[in-house]
This record gives C-alpha cells, sequence and structure tokens, in this order.
C-alpha cells in the first residue's frame, strides 16, 4: 500500500521542521502537531498512511495516544501504520507494550531524515 499522507506528533521543533522539510521534499504531505491532544485528535478526525508519534510529548505520551487509537475494541486508525519515534530510554517491557500496537520503533539520534525515508518506503512495500 503506497504512503502518501503522514502524520507527525513531535513536540522537539528542530525535528519535526526537519522531518516535514525532507517529508515534503519527497512528495509526501504531512501534518505536524506538537502535542499529544492535537495528534490524537489529528489521527481520529483525517485519514493517514502513516504517523509518526514520539512517546514523550505534552498533554499525552505516546503510549496513552497507542492505546486509545488501538489498544480497544477496534482499531480506530485501522489504514495507518503507527512508527514510533523515541529517545527516551523506556524499559524493555514498556517498550514491548508499544510495540504490540505499532509498525515500526526508531531510536531517533539513529535516525537521519535519509534512513527516515527509507524505512518509509520499507515499510509501505511490506504492506
Amino acid at each position: 500500500m503506497p504512503i502518501k499522507n503522514i502524520l507527525i506528533v513531535e513536540d522537539d521543533r528542530f525535528i519535526g521542521e526537519m522531518y516535514v522539510r525532507s517529508l515534503n521534499k519527497a512528495g509526501y504531505s504531512v501534518d505536524w502537531m506538537v502535542d499529544g491532544n492535537d495528534g490524537l485528535i489529528a489521527a481520529r478526525n483525517k485519514p493517514y498512511d502513516l504517523m509518526l508519534l514520539d512517546v514523550m510529548l505534552p498533554e499525552r505520551r505516546g503510549g496513552e495516544i497507542l492505546q486509545i487509537l488501538r489498544g480497544g475494541a477496534q482499531d480506530l486508525i485501522p489504514g495507518t501504520k503507527v512508527v514510533v519515534l523515541t529517545n527516551f530510554d523506556q524499559t524493555e517491557q514498556a517498550r514491548k507494550d508499544m510495540e504490540q500496537y505499532a509498525d515500526g520503533y526508531l531510536i531517533k539520534a539513529e535516525i537521519t531524515p535519509k534512513k527516515l525515508l527509507a524505512f518509509i518506503e520499507k515499510l509501505a512495500a511490506s504492506s
């Protein structure tokens, strides 16, 4: 399934701007939210092919957002792939809890815009 529309939920301005710039340049349509509540509302109100979700966010944490969207009786974002992006050093259990609802898990410090684009292409090809 091709990936065209991407929602970024990231509170770090530098990282968010870098992702938006590189994804727009690569031809993706991108919406960017800087806090968890806005990200949750955006994810529910518009269909996205991909959501890039930070863990440590103001208002709501990434794990809580994932739990609301995918942890209930039904997946509230069935057509959306979710990739968790974090620098937060989580416990193994916390990471496993998030990974069960996510389609990918990336460490921000290790991911350049070029690597992110390659990961998105791989994700699109695998679906």
